[in-house]
């Protein structure tokens, strides 16, 4: 089961450099696509969590957790692409020596570059909206997104590594099940966690950053505590999807010599 989701793996990589050396544009169109995905569900979130938010109600955040699931639907079957995802792909795929790091960092450069424009421009299409012109809408929007800015280095960092740990996961583990119904719940469920858990993300804090800054917000929030947090969160998510999944499954499913030897002998046997 294992292997053939980390086979998956390669081959989804691949693909996406193969569509990045087609046409750049719409690999990054696709990255933007990933992100204006996740500014639904970020409005779907901190929408319904702020109505349990101006009551003080202790089912908040897992309100707000169990919608923002919509986000991660969205991408799985709507072709969005994330950095945080490609993390994992990239070095996996790297390490199994079917893709060179160059040509990875460059893809999860310009990744990054597409969900931060998708980002931006969700903001934009927000703003128009007027959906957010009530202050008491914004309550619980504005206080994550202050928390989230104001939150130390370290802390972010580590919060950054476990949120992509988990992410990852949401994408890898339903790649060998049959089921849409078990995939849609896997995915929910891991995305949950991560949200009920407080990890950061740094996609998810681009749209909800941005969100913010082209609205009225207190001075809890501004641009230089966007970048306090995104730093640390992106390095964290980088860490998560690379190492925590990339680098350990590489590992773990790395043949042995002795078993390498073993299935020579079987060859030759048979031969």
């Amino acid at each position: 089961m294992e292997n053939q989701a980390l086979q998956q793996v390669e081959q989804l990589a691949l693909k996406k450099e193969k569509a990045f050396s087609v046409s750049r544009s719409r690999y990054i169109f696709r990255a933007i696509l990933a992100s204006l995905f996740i500014g639904f569900g970020v409005i779907v979130a901190f929408k319904t969590g702020n109505l349990f938010y101006l009551e003080g109600s202790p089912f908040t955040y897992p309100v707000a957790a169990i919608t923002f699931g919509a986000a991660i639907i969205l991408i799985a079957f709507g072709g969005g692409d994330l950095f945080t995802g490609n993390a994992f792909y990239y070095t996996y795929t790297c390490l199994q020596k079917k893709m060179v790091w160059s040509s990875a960092l460059k893809l999860l450069s310009m990744s990054y570059v597409g969900n931060l424009l998708g980002a931006i421009m969700f903001a934009v299409i927000i703003f128009f909206t007027g959906l957010f012109n009530d202050p008491s809408v914004n309550s619980f929007l504005f206080s994550v997104v202050g928390q989230k800015m104001n939150t130390p280095w370290l802390e972010l960092l580590f919060r950054g590594i476990l949120c992509n740990w988990l992410v990852c996961l949401a994408f890898f583990l339903p790649m060998t099940m049959k089921s849409e119904g078990a995939k849609i719940f896997t995915m929910m469920l891991l995305v949950f966690c991560f949200f009920i858990s407080g990890y950061e993300h740094s996609i998810a804090n681009m749209g909800a950053f941005a969100i913010s800054l082209v609205l009225e917000h207190p001075e809890t929030i501004s641009f230089g505590g966007a970048i306090h947090n995104l730093i640390p969160v992106t390095i964290g998510n980088f860490i998560g999807g690379s190492l925590f999944m990339g680098v350990f499954y590489h590992y773990l499913n790395q043949s042995k010599p002795a078993e390498k030897q073993g299935e020579i002998r079987v060859f030759r046997s048979n031969a």
